[in-house]
């Protein structure tokens, strides 16, 4: 039986694991956490064979977190679950411990066996961070990558449609795109989306 913890600052996304796997057989959900800290006091007197982390915490960076579990608990293993596709992210998680790092676009069988390939002592690379990897190098300007699904959402923002307009065209939720967008913003280093379409003009994004 594989324990899983989970550690991401949105309560709809905890549930939505939880219920992916609460059926699943040899996988159950031993606890989560909403902050960094709510984490690393857990794992005081608790453990898990796998936590399924974000990056983005309110209180401390995934990457930073990462490296604490480690150090308390060797044994666990890290499968970073993001919404961030940057080399410097994933090279940064692996090196601070992390097995795995698969994106928030992942379906059930992407997310199930990526546990198990943890779990079982494997590294586990989606196939987009398995490219973004490959092809790091091959990106001398370092102009961050956005994933498909980003790109479709940026060209939606720079046609003028909210949020709630673009979860009804894409068939998701609203929280979904609003991460997509914060995810957007923070690689392109954006604080408005005035600043968002004028960096993706200029660097031919759109």
């Amino acid at each position: 039986m594989i324990s899983v913890f989970i550690v991401d600052d949105h309560p709809v996304v905890v549930e939505g694991i939880r219920s992916l796997l609460i059926n699943e057989e040899g996988i159950y959900c031993a606890g989560h956490a909403l902050t960094a800290a709510a984490c690393s006091a857990w794992f005081n007197s608790n453990s898990a064979d796998v936590i399924l982390m974000d990056i983005n915490l309110p209180d401390k960076s995934g990457i930073d977190l990462c490296a604490e579990i480690k150090n308390k608990k060797p044994k666990t293993q890290v499968l970073a679950l993001s919404t961030l596709n940057q080399p410097s992210y994933i090279h940064k998680m692996i090196e601070n411990g992390a097995s795995g790092y698969i994106l928030k676009n992942a379906d059930k069988e992407e997310l199930l066996s990526a546990i198990k390939d943890v779990a079982g002592g494997k590294t586990h690379l989606c196939m987009e961070a398995l490219e973004v990897v490959k092809n790091s190098s091959n990106n001398p300007g370092g102009k961050p990558i956005l994933t498909r699904r980003e790109k479709e959402i940026l060209i939606l923002i720079a046609d003028g449609l909210t949020n709630t307009q673009m979860s009804e065209k894409l068939f998701v939720s609203h929280w979904t795109v609003d991460s997509h967008r914060k995810s957007i913003m923070t690689k392109l280093n954006t604080k408005n989306t005035a600043m968002l379409i004028k960096y993706a003009h200029e660097n031919g994004l759109l």
